[in-house]
C-alpha cells in the first residue's frame, strides 16, 4: 500500500519502520496538517500527532476519502463528527486508544473480570492506575478511559474520575515516569486480598505493528470499525 504518516515523531518513525519491513510505500510523511494534494496518491493514513492537531488532520484525511487509521488519544469530543465524515464520504476510519494486540486482549479481559466482580462491589474497592513517559501529554491515557469504559459497561458503576471519589465511579490514577512505554493496572481490594490484572508495554514496536495490521486490514473498506473488527474480537 501507499501509507501516508501523520505525525512522525517516535511512533511515526517505529511505524515506517514496520511498514517498510512488510512491503508498503511510505508517500508522505509530515508532522503539520497535509494539504488535499498532497494526498492524490495517499491509500491509507496512520495519523499519531498530538491531542491538538489531530481533530484538522482528520478533517482533512476524511474530505479526501483517505481511509484512515488514527491513534491519538485526547480530541474524543469530537470523535461523533469524524465518525459521520467519514460515513458521508464513504471512507473508512478507526480510532483506537491503543493498537497492541496484548492491550486490546487486556480489553476483553477486564470486561469478563468486571462482570464477575460486580457481584462482590460491597466487599472489593476498584482502582486503576496507568503509568506513561514523561512526554505524554494527556491523563488519563486513552488506553485507561477505554479500560475503565469496559468496566463501566459490564458493571453498575457509572462514571470514572481522577479526583472525585464515591461508591459508583471508578478511581483512576495517572503517573508519569521517565521511559516508560506504558503500563495500566486495575485491581480490585479487600481488607483480605487483591485481585489484579495488568498490562506492561516493553516497548513501541507492539503499538506500531497494531497500527500497520488495522492499515492493511482497513485498506478497502467504508465505514467506521475498532481493534475488535480487526482482530475479531466481536
Amino acid at each position: 500500500m501507499k501509507i501516508a504518516l501523520i505525525g512522525y515523531g517516535k511512533m511515526g518513525k517505529a511505524i515506517e519502520e514496520i511498514l517498510i519491513q512488510r512491503g508498503h510505500e511510505v508517500v508522505l510523511k509530515i508532522s503539520r496538517t497535509p494539504l488535499a494534494e498532497e494526498l492524490n496518491d495517499v491509500e491509507v493514513a496512520i495519523e499519531f500527532s498530538r491531542p491538538e492537531f489531530a481533530y484538522d488532520n482528520l478533517k482533512v484525511l476524511l474530505k479526501n476519502r483517505v481511509a484512515t487509521i488514527c491513534g491519538t488519544t485526547g480530541w474524543l469530543d469530537k470523535q461523533e463528527e469524524i465518525n459521520h465524515l467519514a460515513i458521508s464520504n464513504n471512507t473508512a476510519f478507526l480510532y483506537a486508544s491503543n493498537f497492541s494486540l496484548g492491550v486490546n486482549l487486556f480489553f476483553e479481559l477486564n470486561s469478563i473480570l468486571a462482570r464477575m466482580m460486580n457481584k462482590y462491589r460491597n466487599e472489593y474497592q476498584i482502582n486503576l492506575e496507568e503509568i506513561h513517559h514523561t512526554q505524554k501529554l494527556d491523563a488519563p491515557s486513552g488506553t485507561a478511559i477505554t479500560i475503565a469504559e469496559g468496566i463501566i459497561d459490564n458493571s453498575t458503576y457509572n462514571s470514572w474520575s481522577m479526583d472525585e471519589k464515591a461508591k459508583d465511579i471508578i478511581p483512576v490514577e495517572a503517573k508519569r515516569i521517565e521511559d516508560v512505554p506504558g503500563t495500566h493496572i486495575v485491581q480490585y481490594n479487600s481488607d483480605v486480598d487483591t485481585i489484579e490484572i495488568s498490562h506492561t508495554a516493553h516497548s513501541r514496536k507492539g503499538f506500531a505493528l497494531g497500527a500497520v495490521i488495522a492499515a492493511e486490514w482497513i485498506w478497502n473498506k467504508q465505514g467506521v470499525f475498532t481493534m475488535k473488527d480487526v482482530l475479531e474480537l466481536n
